[in-house]
């Protein structure tokens, strides 16, 4: 049903900034929550930042907010992570997922993931 490939990541310098991009596939796009999550070497995943179908809620991982920005364009069928101030412990693949927000749970199920993209922060 839905298809999601990252984009964006690469080598970069402390204080730089990157835009990954997660383009995906599939006309249920609009309706799900998209999220962004990381995994770096030895560690395990953890959460960065969601947004819901419309675009109107957000939320960030604490070790993010207030340097990054998430955002949708339903329109194109892509998700952006606006990633400043880069720093070395934000070296790690980072993933797209997607997936409904189960009511009854009362969070989002993350059905579908991408492949990642590697992003590394040298000091």
């Amino acid at each position: 049903q839905v298809q999601l490939v990252e984009s964006g990541g690469g080598l970069v310098q402390a204080g730089d900034s990157l835009r990954l991009s997660c383009a995906a596939s599939g006309r249920t796009f609009s309706s799900y929550v998209m999220g962004w999550f990381r995994q770096a070497p030895g560690k395990e995943r953890e959460f960065v930042a969601r947004i819901s179908g419309s675009g109107g809620w957000k939320s960030y991982a604490d070790s993010v907010k207030g340097r990054s920005t998430i955002s949708r364009d339903n329109a194109k069928n892509t998700v952006y992570l606006q990633m400043n101030s880069l720093k070395p412990e934000d070296t790690a693949v980072y993933y797209c997922a997607a997936g409904p927000f189960d009511h009854g749970l009362g969070e989002t199920r993350y059905d579908y993931w991408g492949q990642g993209t590697q992003v590394t922060v040298s000091s």
